[in-house]
């Protein structure tokens, strides 16, 4: 129950990231296109944080300490535009314009699945 809430809130902050970022976009033909498309690209955004996101940690520890941190604004950034890619590759109607709108985007996400989770009980996360 969990992975579904957390793959909820996700879709919901990609939806709010299509709202407020200029050059993300996502399509479809009608409104049930347009959420199975958001719920695809949550999935796949949800993956490649998983499975990349620790390894890039590692490796990059040392940029990490380097720039304070902010080095992870570019890496969120770089972690948007695959998905970007991805999602091209799997024909989904989800489109991010080059770096810069995935460097607000990937910003715009984390603060609204911050806020998204903020207001979701722990409760149904943890089930």
């Amino acid at each position: 129950m969990g992975f579904l809430i957390r793959l909820a809130i996700t879709a919901i902050a990609l939806w709010i990231t299509t709202l407020v970022v200029p050059g993300v976009e996502v399509g479809g033909r009608t409104g049930g296109n347009t959420v199975l498309t958001l719920v695809a690209v949550a999935l796949i955004f949800g993956v490649v944080n998983a499975v990349l996101k620790p390894v890039i940690k590692v490796v990059g520890c040392v940029f990490y300490l380097l720039t304070l941190g902010l080095f992870a604004l570019v890496v969120n950034a770089l972690l948007f535009l695959l998905t970007d890619w991805i999602a091209r590759h799997l024909d989904l109607p989800f489109r991010v314009d080059g770096f810069w709108a995935a460097f607000w985007g990937a910003i715009v996400m984390a603060v609204a699945s911050w806020l998204i989770s903020v207001v979701v009980p722990d409760s149904l996360e943890d089930r």
